[in-house]
């Protein structure tokens, strides 16, 4: 199987995933206009499980090192199934609170507040599990961090003292769903061996525990969605017919979006190898950052605000900052 070789190309696969996480939701952007995010959510999560399979038979199948998909699911303790089919099952909750977040509220303030939320805990819930890199400056990062999301929090409350409707209900599901995306990569991690060229007997690889991981995202959608379908945080119930009255564009754009996550979750996942996996969670979950990118700039969602162009200058220099400190963490 494929695996990093060193810090500097670990380094770069976190930055794949923080554009994957970062910018999956605009097809869920894209989608809204005629889709329900219901409906959109089924074909996301059919593209994770589709993008992890993928790179389980390309990826994790070929070379010499590690061990191979098939060979490693065969040889795999339950107990680590299990964990990492947890995570997943954990994720889906956070990431469906969070998606219905970011209808209701917008991608610059759903994912700087869930997402930043789930950066903060995670990487101190990764870190005193597995204590790699220098905590000084893992969490001196971690904490300009945290005060790119108070300002973005209070760039929010301008724009919604602005505005007609203030949805607050999109800042509690971004706090639970924060929360709760804290602790779904401790146990995807838990579940995996430390040394990837020599993997221990009963622990994962990172391409079968991505696959377990999807595999309980897709388990877990048949409870979950279902129950947000009849009672959903917006708008009227919906139902199953609806979603094969969608057309071959509104189905890919879902299928797209879940393919971009996975393409995240798999380098994020296979650099830890490398850059630990709280230097790893914590750079990938530096999303927040360009998605409120693509809110700020491609959305608009601050058009029109008074006031809020030095906060939000302020909060992409605070987490600029922030990460390159998570990164220098990793080399010390």
């Amino acid at each position: 199987m494929y695996i990093v070789e060193s810090y500097t190309v670990a380094v770069l696969l976190t930055f794949v995933t923080m554009l994957c996480w970062g910018s999956w939701a605009n097809t869920q952007k894209l989608a809204e206009k005629s889709w329900r995010f219901e409906l959109f959510y089924w074909d996301y999560v059919l593209g994770i499980v589709m993008m992890a399979l993928l790179f389980a038979f390309t990826l994790g199948s070929m070379g010499e090192g590690g061990r191979g998909f098939l060979t490693d699911l065969r040889q795999a303790d339950p107990a680590n199934l299990g964990r990492a089919l947890l995570g997943g099952i954990l994720f889906n909750a956070a990431n469906i609170l969070v998606a219905a977040a970011i209808a209701i509220a917008g991608m610059s303030v759903a994912f700087p507040v869930g997402i930043g939320l789930a950066l903060v805990l995670g990487v101190i819930i990764n870190f005193l599990a597995t204590p790699q890199g220098n905590g000084q400056w893992l969490f001196t990062g971690v904490a300009l961090v945290t005060a790119a999301i108070v300002t973005d929090a209070i760039a929010y409350r301008k724009k919604a003292t602005q505005s007609s409707k203030v949805p607050t209900k999109g800042i509690v599901l971004s706090l639970i769903g924060g929360i709760l995306m804290a602790l779904f990569y401790r146990f995807v991690a838990s579940s995996m061996a430390s040394d990837f060229v020599h993997p221990q007997a009963g622990l994962l690889t990172p391409y079968t525990a991505t696959v377990i991981f999807s595999l309980g995202i897709l388990a877990s959608n048949l409870l979950f969605n279902t129950l947000l379908m009849k009672r959903p945080f917006e708008g009227q119930p919906v139902t199953y017919s609806s979603y094969f009255k969608g057309g071959l564009k509104e189905h890919m754009t879902g299928i797209l979006g879940g393919m971009i996550w996975c393409i995240g979750m798999s380098f994020s996942i296979i650099a830890a190898g490398k850059a630990g996996f709280p230097i790893s969670y914590g750079l990938g979950q530096g999303a927040t950052l360009v998605a409120a990118l693509w809110g700020v700039f491609i959305w608009k969602e601050f058009k029109g605000v008074k006031g809020t162009n030095l906060l939000l200058t302020a909060m992409f220099l605070l987490f600029f900052i922030g990460i390159g400190m998570i990164i220098y963490a990793g080399t010390i």
